[in-house]
């Protein structure tokens, strides 16, 4: 019974994120602003709604993660109106990332990484730097100065959470470390998409893309969490255990 449970609730959890993937390609196709800013704060509701559910406890980390990401998802709502909403928005998405980052921060033992590996991540995270300081330079020439700031800190924030994600990844490979891993990666590449649309090209169907990343990573989010409060749960019934031994 308890295996019967557990299928369906991750059958019922993957539909969630069907269901969420159908609502931003209706969204994008419709190209319905309305109807693109409505559907977006659904996202985290749906996701915690079936999560609580079956379990009962979130990291404080993460809380703070679907807070902020939250407000981010329901101020783009108001941003095409209001700049103060769309610098509202940029923020909360940006302390959503940095909590995502202290989070990966927190799993990576640096004075455990193998030496080969931890050259290899210096050098991808100095090539990815420096890509990123020439498309600032070019992107300083056409966009509001405060803009330019708010993106750079995004995609600077986001470039480490990839990168240390990823070296969490290489050294443990855990089905945890690939959730994580594969949100930061949904989260950056969702996050571009949606740069590209906003200044360079309008199209629906980065629209669509950027939405359905951004539903994945908070599906494998919320993934990582269902292993952590396995984990939370086993510790615990182990200290429950030991002290009624006492």
């Amino acid at each position: 019974m308890k295996n019967l449970f557990k299928t369906t609730f991750d059958k019922v959890f993957f539909c969630a994120l069907l269901v969420l993937i159908a609502l931003s390609i209706v969204s994008a196709v419709s190209e319905d602003r309305l109807l693109l800013s409505s559907t977006l704060p659904l996202f985290i509701p749906v996701f915690l709604s079936f999560f609580l559910l079956k379990h009962n406890y979130l990291s404080i980390g993460l809380i703070f993660f679907l807070f902020f990401s939250f407000l981010g998802d329901v101020s783009y709502f108001f941003d095409d109106y209001d700049i103060l909403m769309t610098n509202f928005s940029e923020t909360s998405y940006l302390i959503s990332y940095v909590v995502m980052t202290i989070i990966a921060l927190s799993k990576f033992k640096i004075l455990e990484v193998n030496r080969i590996i931890g050259i290899y991540l210096v050098v991808v995270f100095s090539i990815n730097l420096y890509l990123l300081y020439i498309i600032f330079e070019v992107l300083r020439i056409v966009i509001d100065s405060n803009e330019i700031i708010m993106i750079g800190a995004n995609s600077l924030v986001l470039m480490i959470l990839s990168f240390v994600s990823f070296g969490v990844y290489l050294n443990t490979q855990t089905k945890q470390s690939i959730s994580f891993l594969v949100a930061s990666i949904c989260f950056a590449f969702s996050v571009i998409l949606n740069y590209v649309n906003q200044y360079y090209l309008y199209d629906w169907t980065f629209v669509m893309i950027s939405r359905t990343l951004y539903a994945l990573g908070l599906y494998q989010v919320f993934k990582y969490a269902i292993i952590e409060n396995k984990t939370y749960v086993r510790v615990k019934n182990t200290i429950s255990y030991l002290q009624t031994k006492c």
